[in-house]
This record gives structure tokens, sequence and C-alpha cells, in this order.
């Protein structure tokens, strides 16, 4: 199997200041990216200078999950476009369309909005602000669409049943778990996809489920997800997924740290390679449940500034990713299995079993 395998779709996130009011903060317009912007302090109500602003979720722009993924992706092709960059990070959910309004209100080019529960606030804002482009991460765009709002999501069903297929097979416990952020449609596919494989690999297998309650920490509640992992571990689970932003980032930090990490205990990241972003999972983390999201939004704005976007719904790619130090102790005819289902998965002749 490739280390890193991608599952193509099947189907057409410096100084940090206080904002007064908006429940959030701003970051720089020169973020965590490389490269070089002219137009850093541009005047965004001018034809010559292209602004991309962000908004996250609930939680921060370095929260290793989704928020982070989104802000890099666009941190990533700024120099490209000669963009001006700027993100909010939104620390209640009712302030999300007052974020939102500080980037339309200096007239912004295109605002990337992360996360599901951010959905209604993009296209009211998209209908009130029809000469702002707006791409919703996370966000199905459902007839009738708003001509100036795209939705990026992800068949998260597809990575997490390449993840749960691989747990199937190397579980010794028969047993394993998965904790989430809350319950909205990006988790449920995770959790489904997950089940479904782990399932279809070995039948007698007991999938141990559990959402966070809904409310303003629900993905950024570590404490709650080391909890909920350290029940399931003591239950005998010797694979622990965490998809929930931080609140998956507790579940896996405590499955690092807990006896026999790494040998006889696993667990698997989620939305970007946390190999790369979580060091404190190190110790048990074999693999990430990826949707490739900087990939996603750089193409998005790409096509913006190129006048090439189309309103509706964009699929980007999902995956799992390396096994990095795990390597050696995934066997190989254990990859060969998981890369025949990734295989399948890519062509359509796997169904995940997952039902929107």
């Amino acid at each position: 199997m490739r280390s890193h395998v991608k599952l193509s779709a099947v189907v057409a996130g410096g100084l940090v200041a206080a904002l007064a009011g908006c429940g959030g903060t701003t970051g720089p317009s020169t973020g965590s990216g490389g490269g070089t912007n002219t137009a850093a302090s541009g005047d965004c109500s001018s034809a010559e200078v292209f602004c991309v602003g962000l908004v996250t979720d609930v939680g921060k722009v370095d929260d290793k999950g989704f928020n982070q993924a989104a802000w890099e992706g666009v941190e990533e092709v700024k120099g490209e476009l000669g963009a001006q960059t700027k993100y909010i990070e939104t620390t209640d959910p009712k302030d999300y369309a007052k974020n939102i309004k500080q980037f339309t209100d200096t007239k912004y080019d295109v605002i990337v909005t992360v996360g599901f529960l951010m959905g209604d606030a993009t296209r009211a804002a998209g209908k009130q602000y029809p000469n702002t482009k707006f791409i919703g991460f996370d966000q199905f765009q459902a007839d009738p669409v708003v001509p100036n709002v795209t939705g990026l999501i992800f068949h998260e069903d597809q990575a997490g049943y390449a993840a749960g297929y691989l747990a199937g097979l190397m579980t010794k416990t028969n047993k394993i778990g998965v904790v989430l952020g809350q319950e909205i449609p990006p988790t449920q596919a995770y959790a489904a996809g997950y089940e479904n494989g782990a399932m279809a690999a070995n039948p007698g297998i007991k999938v141990s489920k559990v959402y966070h309650p809904a409310g303003n920490t629900a993905f950024n509640d570590p404490v709650w997800g080391a909890g909920e992992a350290k029940k399931m571990l003591a239950q005998g689970a010797d694979f622990i997924f965490g998809a929930g932003g931080n609140t998956g980032n507790g579940a896996l930090q405590e499955a690092a740290k807990t006896a026999g990490a790494g040998d006889k205990i696993f667990c698997i990241g989620v939305d970007l390679d946390q190999w790369n972003t979580l060091p404190a999972a190190h110790p048990c983390l074999i693999t990430s449940a990826e949707k490739h999201e900087k990939e996603g939004i750089g193409t998005l704005l790409k096509q913006i500034k190129s006048n090439e976007i189309k309103p509706g719904n964009f699929f980007g790619t999902a995956g799992i990713s390396q096994f990095h130090d795990f390597d050696s102790k995934v066997p190989a005819d254990v990859k060969t299995k998981v890369g025949d289902v990734v295989k399948k998965l890519e062509d359509g002749s796997l169904a995940t079993g997952y039902k929107p």
C-alpha cells in the first residue's frame, strides 16, 4: 500500500489582539504561512488588492485540526495569488455572523468559513453580500444554492472506513473506540465509516462510540475527550479514533500516555495528518483519517482568483495518512488488504454503508 493514500471524490483554518464585541480574536495579515505578501497592508476595497479572510469555528486557528488545516490552506497559496490574508477566531457560536461581518465591512474579496455549524451564517452573508465570494468548509450547499457560496465538502465516511478497516485487522482485543465532537454530519460520517470498515474487516469486533454534547466546547474539550478515551481503554479498547478537534486530541493524548502505547495501544488522528501537528500523540499515532483540506482550499481560492469558481458543492479528496514510525509495525498483508479497500473506495466499487 502507498504510504500516503488519497481517496478520490466519487461525485461532482504573529500577534493576536482581542476583537472587542465580536466574540473572537483576529490574526495578522501575515500568518503562519511563508512567502512575501506585497499587498499585506492594502485597502481591500481596491480592485487591485485581493483580500482573503477566514473565520474559524469555535476554537483556535492552531487547533491542530480542521481550523488549522483551513488556515494553512489559505496561507499556502497567498503568495501565488498575491493575497492579503487574515483570520478571526470564534469563541462563541452566536458570533459567527458578527465575525463574518468584520470582513464584509472591510470589503474582503473572499471569506472562508470553517465548519458545518457556520453553514446558516455563511449562506445568510452570501445573500446579503452578493459581490463577496464565500467558501464554506464542511458546509453542504442544498438547493437553491446561493450564487456566491461554494461548499468545500469531503467523503469523511471513506477516510473513516479505511481507518476502521485497518483497526479491525490489527486489533488484538476486538474492541476499538471513537471519541467525537458534536453529532453533526461530518462526525456522523467519520463514525459510520469507521464502524462499518472495522466490521467489514472483523465481524466480531465491538466499536464503542461517543459524541460530545452540543455546546460551545463540543470541539474544544480535551479533558472530556481524554476522560471518554480512558473509559474505553479501561474496557479493553486497543484503538482510539479521535474525531472532534481539540476534543478528539484529548482522546489521542490519553491513549498516547497509556501503558502499552505503540505496542498494544494505538490511536488514529483526524482531518489532517496529525503526526505533523500533534507530537504528544506520537507514541500511539499509527495513521490519520485525513481530509485534504489545504489542497481543497487552495484549489477554490485559485478558481476564485481566475473567475472559474462555481456555486454549489466542491468535493475535496480524503484518505489515510502515512504510518510514519509505525510503518514496520503494520504487517505486509494488512497493508495489502487496506490498499485494496482504498482502491475500491477510490473507484466507487465499494460503498461505506453511510447514508447521509
